[in-house]
């Protein structure tokens, strides 16, 4: 392992809401998923749903190798009809993006209100 060493990774965390769980659950399973792997998402390393169906509640982690991974793919989805049924199946509770991202990028998720933290120390 190396301390400090910021591996260039970025994380993407989304906390969902959703009133119709066995159609989230439907979706996330068979339509969502297999979307994102259809697209061939280059550098994605994880696209992982946790979900509290007692609650009504998701979260989303999705993991990059690098900034322009994670912009890449997002270029590939917003808008696409899957995004959208996405959009419109939840409510963004919360999205918090973990490393160096790019004011454009920011820009274009702003009306998801993401929050934004850059690496500062620890190990890999």
């Amino acid at each position: 392992m190396q301390i400090h060493n910021n591996s260039g990774n970025i994380t993407v965390i989304i906390d969902v809401s959703f009133e119709d769980k066995d159609m989230f659950m439907d979706f996330i399973l068979n339509e969502q998923c297999q979307f994102i792997d259809s697209v061939d998402p280059e550098g994605l390393i994880k696209f992982e749903w946790f979900v509290d169906e007692d609650s009504n509640a998701g979260t989303l982690v999705e993991v990059f190798e690098k900034s322009e991974n994670f912009q890449g793919l997002a270029g590939k989805v917003m808008g696409t009809p899957v995004n959208l049924k996405f959009r419109e199946m939840v409510n963004i509770e919360k999205m918090t993006i973990l490393g160096d991202v790019s004011d454009e990028l920011m820009d274009n998720l702003a009306p998801m209100n993401p929050v934004s933290k850059v690496y500062k120390g620890g190990l890999s």
